[in-house]
Formats: structure tokens, C-alpha cells, sequence
């Protein structure tokens, strides 16, 4: 890019300064309602920045035009090929270089705003870029970077092979250029740095090593983790607390997968590194930075107790989704096998490490099983794991400034105390648990703006209504096995009908929710809220036909409207067939209910004439 001025290069290095800040620092205040302003507008300044350098280089095409890279190889293949194309130094690599920056850094922007298939594209515009150069020290930390995200990408996706091709290419870089060049390469950001910014060479080194360590933790289960740790920690060129995020973040991919052990290993690892934060003095400026990233360590630590209870209820419950007691047994008998193959998988971990920071590990590890727990006193012990970084997580993400990850973790401090009532077979007990749920979630759903917190507060809304639902079962449940020895008092109609009430009135708040300013639901139905509105519409249905009153003008006025709500579910498939298969169970139950509920209607109603 020879033809550029020093004053031009300033503004695009004042551009990408600007964008770079608008992303990581910029972007933590913007608004709820408004969540990636700052980064669209980084994005514009990239956009910029792309379009000048693309302006400066159509200058310069024509004396380039004969001169053609040959072509590279699919990553996961052989890679001969990166030893091909323009060298990394040359006015043309560096060129491709200051362009395939800007496309990854677009791609990572798009990523970020959740708009996954644009951010990959731009990141294969990237490797696209660097097809014409040779791997040097000028553009090293880039091929591996954009291969990086693009595993993470597709691994997101459930395409491990194709995930895995990037991230074994990205490795496979790393390691030959670190054998035949292993000088401190050139970081992203400093492509459109002045020179008095440039990095030290100390910390590229360490740029590099930690994103290809993160990589190498990516492509192994956790026995990789193990030997990633051993090297940093031996090298002593990292940093901590970003490891531990890293380490953190993998856990969760071993969680989704089923993979407690390795989950629960890295989590450990991952709050033993973190402690180490404390102790580097290049830390000490950074306390608040510190106390947010262990907040997010231990709100992974909440998704690995949850997971793990909902796993095990999955394993144990009937087709009621009551608990199994054959099926507990028969998982309490293998139960001894499975326990001899963890302490083996212990073991090959700890083989590899500092003893000090392993015999740290083990002892976390200790603290919570990785097993399925398989009745209410092993439950109760992981739930009160996660209850435990719920409310360190809670001190960081506190309602003021944090408003949604708060609710976030409220909603999971929820779901928790709902995987444990499902071991409970005390069921007064099992419905004081959801009236735990109930008295964290209201005053917040109650209290939030509609404005700015719409989303969030119809979850709430149905949750609650979910949650007064499920104790109305329960509840139900008591009084059918006591009907036999005594007859209903007030006082348990009365809680009974409560239930009903605050269900339906969560459940009508939601549907409400949907309206337009004239009160009218949508005639067609989004399909992220397809299912939720038509299943409100059944529970309304139900639960105003459960009201227990013995005024007949009341019974009829409920019937009435239990019959329009099953109507409702009926001509609504009826005029969209498309919406059939989301509510299936419930259509069919609403179109037995639209053929009975009448009859019922019309006897009540020939009751009271007679008395009249």
C-alpha cells in the first residue's frame, strides 16, 4: 500500500483503534433494548476501513495482475501449500494481510451479533486473503486465528469433522512455524498500529501461545487440558484469568455433550487458574475485570449443576415424568462400575501437571460428582453446589447495571430448585420448592418495564405460570389421595382455586404480551412464539375448567370461557395447518374438549332452570 499517505494511514489506524475500542469497552454499556450499538457501529468503521484499503488497492492492479498465488489446500488436509504464494513481508502480502484482518475482524463483529452465516463468510474471505501468501511472522497469528473461530463456529454446529479440520490445520501452522521460524510474530492489532504502539516481542509470543493452547484444549477431551496447563504454567507466559474463561467456556461444550468429567475438570481448572489472577502483579490494576470473569466461571459452574440434574431426571423418569423406581435401581446396581472409571480418568489427569495445582484441581473436583445423581440426597448435594455459585455469580450480576444477566441467573437458580423437586417425594415439600421458584421470579417479573424488557419478562411470565400450574398438580395430587378419609374444607378449595387463578393469570399476561395496542392477537403467529401462545391458550382452557365453585353462574361462565380458549387451538390449526405438528398432544385433547364441553355446558344449564 505504498501510495498511502502518512496522514491517511493515521485516520484508518484511528478508525481501527476506534472500532477495536467500540467493541471491547464501548460495547459492556450500551443498553438492553439496544445490545449491539457500538458493535454495528464498529462494524461501519471496519467497513470503512475495508473500502479505503480496497480504493488504494485498485490503484496498484494492474502491474500485480500477472502474478497468482498457487492454490492452498481444504484445511484438515496436507498443508504444503502454506509454504506457497507471496512472501508474508512483500507489498502484496502485506497487503492481503491488511485485508484479510479487516475481513476477519468483520467476521468476528457478525459473530457477535448473532449473525453467524455472515460472520463466517467474512471469515472465509479471509482465508481467501491468505491463499496468497506463505506463512511468515507478518501474518502467522492471523492464519491460525481465522481458522480458530471457524472451528468454533462449525463445532457450534454439531459438524465436529469439519470443525476439526480448521482447528488440526490451525495447530498443524502453529507448530511448523514455531520449528522452522518460531520468531515473535506480528500480532492482528498492530497491522494498523503506528510504530510507537507496537507490541512488545515477550507479548506476542504470548498472544499466539495462549490462542494456540486454546485450540489444542479444543481438538482433546481433557487430558489435553491437563498438558495445556502444564506448559503455560511452565512457560509462565499467560494469563490466568483469560485462560480460566477459556477453560470455563470449553466445559460447557463438554456439558452439552454429556461429558461430566472432562466438564467438571476443566471447570475445576479453570477456578484454580482464575486464583492465580490475584498473585500477578499486571492483575492488580485490573480487580473489576477480575470479579466479572470469575462471575462468569461460576455461572458455568450453575450450568454444569443444572445439567446435571436435568440429565439425570431425564434418565429416571417415567413416560408421567414421575420417577422410575425399577430404572433407579437398576442404575444404583451398574452405579459401582461407573465410579471405578471416573477415579481412572481422575488419575491419567493427574498424571500430567503441577502436583500443586493438580492436588487444587482434584480437590474442587471432589467437591461435586460428575455421576448422574440417582436420588434425592445426591441431588441435594449438587443443587446446593449450584446454589452456591448462584450466589457468587449473583454478587457481581446484581440487578442494578446487570439487569438481564441477573434475571439470567435467577432463572437458573429456578431451574435448579425444579430439577431437585423432581427427587423430592415428599410432594408438601416438592411444592414448597416451587414456591421458592414463585417468590424469586414474581416481584422481578412484576416489577420489570414491558418497554425494554419484553422478551424477558414473557419467560418469566410463562414460567410462572408453568410453576403455579405444577403446584396446583401437586396439590391435586394430595387432595385425590385424601378424598377417600375426608371431604375438601374451604381453607383447600381455596388455596386450590388460588393456583388455578395465579396460573391462568400468568398465562393470559403472556398472551397478552402478543397483542396488538387494540387487544387483538396476531392472526398469524411468529414461529418462536407459535407453540408457547397456543399451549397458553390450552392451559387457560384447563385451568378455568378446574375452578371449583358452587355457584352455578360462575361454573357456567367458566365453561364458557374454557370452551372459547379450546376453540381458539382448534380453528387456529384449522386456518394455519402448518402450526399442527407444534401442539399435537394439545390439539387433539382441545378438539375432544370442543366436542364435550357443550353437553356439559348445556346440562348445568338445565340445572339451573330447574331451580329457578
Amino acid at each position: 500500500m505504498a501510495c498511502l499517505s502518512s496522514e491517511e494511514w493515521g485516520i484508518i489506524c484511528d478508525k481501527f483503534a476506534n472500532a477495536q475500542n467500540l467493541t471491547d469497552v464501548e460495547s459492556k454499556n450500551d443498553p438492553d433494548n439496544d445490545p449491539f450499538r457500538s458493535k454495528y457501529k464498529a462494524r461501519e468503521l471496519l467497513r470503512e476501513i475495508y473500502c479505503s484499503l480496497k480504493s488504494f488497492e485498485a490503484g496498484e492492479t494492474e502491474e500485480d495482475s500477472d502474478q497468482r498465488p498457487e492454490e492452498q489446500p481444504v484445511d484438515g488436509q496436507p498443508d504444503e501449500g502454506i509454504c506457497r504464494g507471496f512472501s508474508g513481508d512483500s507489498r502484496d502480502g502485506l497487503r492481503a494481510a491488511k485485508l484479510g484482518v479487516v475481513e476477519y475482524y468483520l467476521g468476528i463483529n457478525h459473530v457477535e451479533t448473532e449473525e453467524l452465516s455472515a460472520g463466517q463468510e467474512h471469515l472465509m474471505n479471509c482465508i481467501k486473503q491468505l491463499e496468497k501468501c506463505r506463512v511468515s511472522s507478518e501474518n502467522v497469528s492471523l492464519f491460525i486465528h481465522v481458522r480458530n473461530q471457524l472451528g468454533i463456529i462449525w463445532a457450534g454446529r454439531d459438524e465436529t469433522d469439519t470443525a476439526q479440520g480448521f482447528l488440526e490445520t490451525a495447530e498443524s501452522i502453529y507448530q511448523r512455524y514455531m520449528k522452522e521460524d518460531g520468531s515473535p510474530p506480528t500480532d492482528m492489532t498492530e497491522y494498523f498500529t503506528t510504530e510507537e504502539k507496537l507490541l512488545t516481542h515477550q507479548e506476542r509470543t504470548k498472544r499466539l501461545l495462549a490462542s494456540c493452547l486454546f485450540v489444542l484444549m479444543a481438538l482433546l477431551p481433557y487430558l489435553a487440558l491437563s498438558i495445556t496447563l502444564q506448559r503455560q504454567l511452565q512457560l509462565n507466559q499467560f494469563n490466568p484469568i483469560e485462560w480460566a474463561l477459556n477453560a470455563a467456556t470449553l466445559s460447557q461444550y463438554y456439558i452439552t455433550k454429556g461429558r461430566y468429567l472432562e466438564g467438571r475438570h476443566c471447570l475445576a481448572a479453570a477456578t484454580v487458574i482464575s486464583g492465580l489472577a490475584g498473585e500477578v502483579p499486571s492483575e492488580s490494576d485490573h480487580r473489576e475485570q477480575l470479579r466479572q470473569k470469575r462471575a462468569e466461571i461460576a455461572r458455568c459452574w450453575i450450568k454444569y449443576c443444572l445439567n446435571l440434574l436435568q440429565d439425570a431426571k431425564k434418565l429416571l423418569e417415567d413416560t408421567i415424568g414421575e420417577l422410575d423406581t425399577d430404572c433407579q435401581e437398576e442404575l444404583k446396581r451398574a452405579r459401582r462400575h461407573e465410579e471405578e472409571e471416573e477415579e481412572k480418568g481422575r488419575k491419567i489427569a493427574l498424571l500430567f501437571g503441577s502436583e500443586d495445582t493438580f492436588d487444587s484441581i482434584a480437590s474442587l473436583e471432589e467437591k461435586v460428582q460428575c455421576l448422574f445423581p440417582l436420588d434425592f440426597t445426591e441431588a441435594r448435594a449438587v443443587f446446593l453446589v449450584g446454589q452456591n455459585y448462584v450466589a457468587q455469580a449473583k454478587e457481581y450480576f446484581q440487578m442494578d447495571g446487570y439487569v438481564t444477566d441477573h434475571i439470567e441467573i435467577l432463572q437458573d437458580h429456578s431451574s435448579l430448585f425444579r430439577a431437585l423437586a423432581f427427587f423430592e417425594e415428599d410432594l408438601e415439600r416438592r411444592c414448597k420448592m416451587h414456591k421458592r421458584r414463585v417468590d424469586m421470579l414474581e416481584p422481578i417479573c412484576n416489577d420489570l418495564n414491558s418497554q425494554y424488557y419484553l422478551l424477558i419478562r414473557r419467560q418469566l411470565m410463562f414460567e410462572l405460570a408453568e410453576t403455579y400450574n405444577e403446584m396446583l398438580d401437586l396439590k391435586l395430587t394430595l387432595v385425590n389421595r385424601q378424598a377417600d378419609t375426608q371431604s375438601l374444607d374451604n381453607h383447600t378449595i381455596k388455596k386450590f382455586n388460588h393456583l388455578c387463578s395465579a396460573s391462568a393469570k400468568y398465562f393470559q399476561m403472556f398472551l397478552d404480551s402478543l397483542c396488538s395496542p387494540e387487544g387483538k392477537l396476531p392472526e398469524h403467529l411468529e414461529e418462536e412464539v407459535l407453540r408457547p401462545a397456543l399451549v397458553a391458550r390450552f392451559r387457560v382452557a384447563r385451568l378455568q375448567s378446574r375452578l371449583i365453585s358452587s355457584i352455578p353462574p360462575v361454573q357456567l361462565d367458566n365453561l364458557n370461557k374454557s370452551l372459547e380458549n379450546y376453540k381458539y387451538v382448534v380453528q387456529y390449526c384449522e386456518a394455519h395447518p402448518e402450526a399442527a405438528p407444534a401442539v399435537e398432544t394439545e390439539l387433539e385433547l382441545s378438539k375432544e374438549m370442543v366436542g364435550l364441553l357443550p353437553l356439559k355446558i348445556e346440562r348445568l344449564k338445565a340445572r339451573m332452570a330447574v331451580n329457578n
